[in-house]
């Protein structure tokens, strides 16, 4: 699914409020909060670290919910690239949480009994009522990763992270939506492997 030879550098967006509270964002659009901005800084100073002189010549492209680009913004400038220059990519935004958006996790089991345990019982398929599927999120994302073509640092969500891992790997889907999603790490990924920096 990812073109041999061609290397992705992943960052999941730093820290929200909501984040922090467990709260179902999707496609809300919730900036960081201080913590967030700094593990965007943080990821930015490994990227200088590890692209050097290389970086200059990448592709960057980020979410166009706030979170992401801002995570982008500030990760480029720790990285002394102009913060500003990058692309948005509509395919890049999280997935859409429908009417669980803005719910807490633990009041689930209250607020929607039903879908609580139906997710919990196909977490790959099932979608939240006006949302859409780990499986809707991943026909997604195949498109925009086939048009992937030379190295790229792209800034986006947790779920996004866990799709574009399951095909760049070739992961079963009860496997992808368990995957570990850290917000101060970089992902890089290449055909079939993938390592944290």
């Amino acid at each position: 699914m990812l073109r041999e030879g061609v290397t992705l550098y992943f960052l999941r967006h730093g820290e929200t409020d909501w984040n922090a509270a467990l709260r179902y964002q999707g496609q809300t659009d919730i900036p960081l909060n201080d913590k967030g901005r700094q593990q965007a800084a943080r990821n930015g100073r490994r990227l200088k670290a590890l692209l050097g002189e290389r970086a200059t010549g990448l592709d960057y492209v980020a979410s166009p919910l706030s979170r992401a680009s801002e995570t982008m913004r500030i990760a480029r400038a720790e990285m002394a690239l102009a913060p500003d220059a990058f692309r948005r990519d509509d395919r890049l935004k999280e997935q859409h949480y429908g009417h669980w958006e803005g719910q807490l996790w633990h009041d689930l089991p209250t607020v929607d009994p039903e879908g609580f345990a139906a997710h919990n019982m196909d977490k790959w398929g099932w979608c939240p009522r006006g949302g859409e599927s780990y499986r809707m999120l991943s026909e997604r994302l195949a498109g925009w990763l086939m048009s992937v073509e030379r190295d790229a640092v792209v800034a986006s969500h947790g779920a996004v992270s866990r799709v574009v891992r399951g095909l760049v790997l070739g992961l079963d889907g009860s496997s992808v939506t368990t995957l570990e999603i850290p917000q101060d790490k970089v992902l890089v990924l290449q055909a079939g492997r993938m390592r944290w920096e």
